[in-house]
């Protein structure tokens, strides 16, 4: 009983998230595809899919410290899921809606990753409060593998509305009936978890390491002493989320390959985006516990993916693609899980709304550059590898700093 209880918050979180992933991610696999279909050019995907991101990221510098300044953390959580809710549906009418449907669309892509930039503080900062009884690594992990099971579903029910109607729009329109589900079930996980520290003055300005015993004091991770928000580790650790950020591809770059340059069907992109989804939850879940067992060092793995990410991603044939699909989800899921529970033990947790805002914001500026990156060397693949390459060495080289300072500085 008392297992299911500490337990209960993280799966109820997780289920949240698998509804909204499915309204959320069932359209970003859409997205390459809708824009290419209303007339985007290769830049013009890179920039609205890559500006998307940053949004999301970015804009959390914004909303973290807000909901840190204010504690309602459900009142940001909240009204991000409802703009992702609403965004998303919309879409359905951008393919109908003339001269402004390009226009349209961009916005409500938009739209949609500014819910999230919304909402992911605050959600993160309940989740790590309610997490912490079972062990960041491992709840940051179960949440994220519900997250992608309804990233994983999403793309599944486009692709057969898509297979049925044989129109996008209609994919859309379908997600109307999941974005419901989420608010109603954020609405019944409400009333049932407080915001943290409501009920009491705001803790000391202390963090908790990942592991408390001499095996989590011996392995390579950083949260061993108390760091404030700008301690130097966290802004090594941040700068170098920027880095590979940067190089890792925005889904829509991906999918607009497919259709344009593989010929792959609409139809089959969310399958495919459904698989990178699948594969998200396995790296997420092996790294989440790797990193409760073994420390931050199994994020020195992430360059190393990302890097070969376009290599495969966007070659011709069919079978490297399906690869660089898979290491693309893998590098996906452990940057949205295992990451974000190292941040969390690196900061005090009154403050760990600032720090998710402010380790976003690198995220974000990334997502950007990386974005116009891509877009401006889609048609020079060499030199996009060799751009992407150089990000992930110097991303590697800050990651392997930060792991390492307080080892040097104890």
């Amino acid at each position: 009983m008392k297992r299911r209880l500490i337990w209960g918050p993280v799966f109820g979180f997780g289920l949240v998230s698998l509804a909204a992933d499915v309204v959320s991610d069932g359209a970003r696999p859409l997205a390459g595809p809708l824009l290419a279909q209303l007339g985007a050019s290769a830049l013009l995907v890179g920039l609205v899919t890559g500006g998307a991101e940053a949004a999301a990221q970015g804009l959390r510098l914004v909303f973290g410290p807000w909901a840190d300044r204010t504690r309602q953390y459900w009142t940001f959580t909240m009204a991000g899921y409802a703009l992702t809710a609403v965004c998303v549906p919309l879409l359905a009418l951008a393919p109908v809606a003339g001269a402004s449907g390009l226009g349209l669309a961009c916005a409500l892509i938009i739209g949609d990753r500014v819910g999230k930039a919304v909402r992911s503080p605050a959600k993160t900062v309940l989740l790590a409060a309610a997490a912490k009884p079972v062990g960041r690594g491992r709840g940051f992990a179960v949440h994220k593998s519900l997250d992608l099971t309804g990233a994983l579903l999403g793309p599944l029910i486009v692709s057969a509305v898509i297979a049925a109607t044989g129109l996008m729009s209609a994919a859309f329109a379908a997600l109307t009936i999941p974005a419901a589900v989420a608010l109603s079930l954020l609405v019944w996980l409400r009333r049932r978890v407080q915001n943290p520290g409501s009920d009491r003055p705001p803790p000391a300005d202390t963090a908790v390491g990942p592991r408390s015993d001499a095996a989590g004091a011996d392995a390579a991770s950083p949260a061993s002493k108390p760091a404030s928000v700008f301690s130097g580790i966290f802004i090594l650790f941040a700068v170098a989320s920027f880095f590979w950020s940067a190089g890792l591809v925005a889904f829509g770059v991906i999918s607009f390959h497919l259709t344009t340059a593989v010929a792959v069907p609409v139809s089959v992109v969310p399958l495919l985006y459904a698989a990178a989804m699948g594969a998200a939850a396995l790296g997420a879940l092996a790294s989440g516990v790797l990193y409760d067992r073994g420390g931050a060092a199994v994020l020195l793995a992430l360059p190393v993916l990302i890097a070969a990410v376009p290599v495969l991603a966007l070659a011709r044939d069919t079978a490297l693609v399906l690869a660089g699909v898979l290491l693309w989800g893998i590098a996906t899921g452990i940057q949205d899980s295992t990451v974000k529970a190292l941040v969390a033990d690196l900061v005090p947790e009154r403050r760990q709304g600032t720090a998710y805002g402010v380790f976003a914001a690198f995220e974000g500026g990334g997502a950007l550059a990386g974005g116009a990156l891509y877009g401006a060397l889609y048609d020079s693949r060499p030199l996009l590898i060799t751009a992407v390459a150089v990000l992930q060495a110097v991303a590697l080289v800050l990651l392997v700093a930060s792991l390492w300072m307080p080892r040097r500085t104890v």
